[in-house]
C-alpha cells in the first residue's frame, strides 16, 4: 500500500487528507445521528399534542422542558411564543436542522474533489511518462506504460474517496430530509391546534358578552 502511495506522486498527499476528513466526519456524524435517534421520542410529541388540544399550555411546556427530542424543542420554542407562532417555528427548525446538516457541505466537496485530484494527478503523471518519448527511455516502451499504470492509481485512490464517501453522505441527506419532515408536520399540527383554541377563547368571550 505503501509503494501504490508514493508511485501515485504528490497529488497523492490531498488525496489522503481529503480521505482522512472524510473518514473523520462520517464517524462523528454517525456517532451524533445514532444519539439523535435515541432522544426522538413519538409518545412525547403525541402527548403535548394532546396537552395543547386540551387547552393545558403550561403543562404542555412543563413536559416538553425536559425532553432532547429536536421536534419537541421545536415545539416548546412555538409554545413559549405563541403570538409569533411561525416565526419561532421556523426559526428553532431551522436551529436544529444545522445541528443535522453540519458538515455534509464538506462531505459534498470532498465527493466532488477527490476524482478532479485523482485525475489531476493522471494527467501530471501521463505528462510525465510521455516526457520520456524522444530520450533515451524510446526504446524502453515498458517504461512508459509503467509510467501511465503508475499514473492511474491517484486516479482509483480518488474514486474510492469518492464512492465510499457517497453512502454516508446520502444518508446523511435522507436523515435530514426525515427530520425537516417530521418537524414541518408537528408545526403545522401545532399551528392548527393553537389557532384551534384561539378561536374558542374568542368565540367563549363573545358570548359571555
Amino acid at each position: 500500500m505503501l509503494q501504490l502511495f508514493q508511485k501515485g506522486g504528490p497529488v497523492m498527499w490531498p488525496l489522503l487528507t481529503a480521505s482522512l476528513i472524510a473518514t473523520t466526519l462520517v464517524i462523528e456524524r454517525i456517532i451524533f445521528m445514532t444519539r439523535a435517534r435515541f432522544r426522538e421520542n413519538p409518545a412525547l410529541r403525541r402527548k403535548i399534542f394532546f396537552l395543547v388540544e386540551s387547552g393545558d399550555i403550561e403543562q404542555a411546556k412543563a413536559v416538553a422542558e425536559k425532553s432532547q427530542d429536536p421536534v419537541v424543542r421545536m415545539m416548546l420554542d412555538g409554545l413559549r411564543n405563541k403570538e409569533h407562532l411561525q416565526t419561532a417555528l421556523m426559526t428553532s427548525a431551522s436551529a436544529e436542522l444545522k445541528k443535522y446538516s453540519r458538515g455534509i457541505t464538506v462531505l459534498d466537496t470532498i465527493i466532488t474533489l477527490a476524482p478532479l485530484l485523482g485525475l489531476l494527478g493522471t494527467v501530471t503523471g501521463m505528462i510525465g511518462a510521455f516526457g520520456m518519448l524522444g530520450g533515451q527511455e524510446l526504446g524502453a516502451p515498458s517504461a512508459i506504460t509503467g509510467g501511465i499504470a503508475e499514473a492511474l492509481i491517484a486516479t482509483a485512490f480518488g474514486l474510492g474517496i469518492a464512492i465510499t464517501s457517497l453512502i454516508p453522505f446520502n444518508w446523511l441527506n435522507a436523515s435530514v430530509d426525515e427530520l425537516r419532515h417530521q418537524m414541518e408536520q408537528s408545526g403545522s399540527a401545532l399551528e392548527v391546534l393553537i389557532s384551534k383554541l384561539e378561536k374558542e377563547y374568542y368565540e367563549t368571550s363573545a358570548n359571555v358578552r
